[in-house]
């Protein structure tokens, strides 16, 4: 038996624009290994796939895979999701030989190399990474196209454990899941909008309780931007999905979270200021969408963009 060792896109959001694509290889009958950052493990747990961890360093990286390889005592191949060549030269020095897209000068690097697929969303990038893939191994895809849902599964555990942090916290059953915060800049541009305490008001007008559960590094940033906010513990990224879940909204920027809400189809309102979102943005059928690359919404335009996400099915 050939075990696939598939290696995960190293933030969160396009480990979340992935899924569509593990889920065709799933369907494909694939013996997989996932590979990635630690975080990755939780979030993708309710996949109930083995998951072997890497720190994202080079030499590190490496070696570890290749003690992987040799372990499995079994024919190994691999696909890299990630576009980087660091991905790539890590699985080939490894000894496995793998398939992706052949971007970014690795296609030297690369056994089963696919030619980029045309200006897209991510979410269709990874899924024709999987594509070609199965067809370079003699498999035929049974769709030719991602539907219109990620499908993060989760576990009864990791729901378990949201609702013992909400009751914790003392928050009840209609809450808005707030993530203010987008670290780093995008081409030179902050990537956050700053307005998220002005939305605080008309959430609670509505009934709706704004709670927010950032990681460790956040925390600070998070009670300046969210004045009076609950801010949760940091929990593991299964759990802050399954509270995702559980929210009557989840606000964010286009971010990690904002994935991870579509992930598990939250209804959902990802703000846009310097992204593109026929690129990156949320794929759910229950998100809405406000501001543009270039133009960050008003907050009038966010409440009524939180209203029509409020209406959603």
């Amino acid at each position: 038996m050939t075990t696939t060792l598939v290696r995960l896109p190293n933030h969160v959001g396009d480990a979340c624009m992935a899924l569509p694509a593990l889920h065709l290889i799933r369907d494909a009958g694939v013996n997989c290994t996932l590979v990635g950052l630690g975080w990755a493990a939780s979030l993708l747990e309710g996949l109930r796939w083995p998951f072997f961890a890497i720190r994202g360093t080079l030499g590190y990286d490496i070696a570890s895979v290749r003690r992987f390889r040799l372990s499995l005592d079994r024919e190994v191949r691999g696909l890299v999701l990630p576009n980087s060549p660091s991905s790539a030269l890590v699985f080939r020095l490894a000894g496995v030989p793998c398939a992706g897209l052949a971007t970014a000068h690795r296609r030297l690097l690369l056994r089963w190399p696919s030619p980029e697929p045309e200006a897209g969303h991510e979410v269709e990038r990874f899924f024709s990474a999987a594509s070609e893939a199965l067809r370079a191994w003699g498999r035929t895809p049974d769709r030719a196209a991602p539907g219109p849902a990620l499908g993060l599964p989760l576990t009864a555990a990791q729901r378990a454990a949201a609702e013992a942090l909400r009751r914790a916290g003392r928050v009840g059953a209609r809450f808005a899941l707030v993530a203010p915060i987008a670290t780093g800049l995008h081409r030179g541009r902050i990537k956050h909008w700053a307005h998220f305490a002005e939305l605080l008001p008309a959430l609670r007008e509505r009934g709706i309780v704004p709670i927010a559960a950032p990681p460790s590094g956040e925390v600070e940033s998070a009670r300046a931007a969210l004045p009076g906010v609950t801010l949760l513990p940091p929990s593991p990224l299964g759990v802050f999905a399954a509270l995702a879940e559980a929210a009557a909204v989840v606000i964010a920027n286009d971010s990690g979270t904002s994935h991870v809400a579509a992930a598990v189809g939250a209804r959902q309102v990802t703000i846009f200021g310097v992204t593109d979102r026929g690129r990156t943005g949320p794929w759910s059928p229950r998100a809405v969408c406000v501001g543009e690359n270039g133009a960050w919404p008003s907050v009038a335009e966010v409440v009524a963009a939180i209203d029509e996400a409020l209406a959603l099915p």
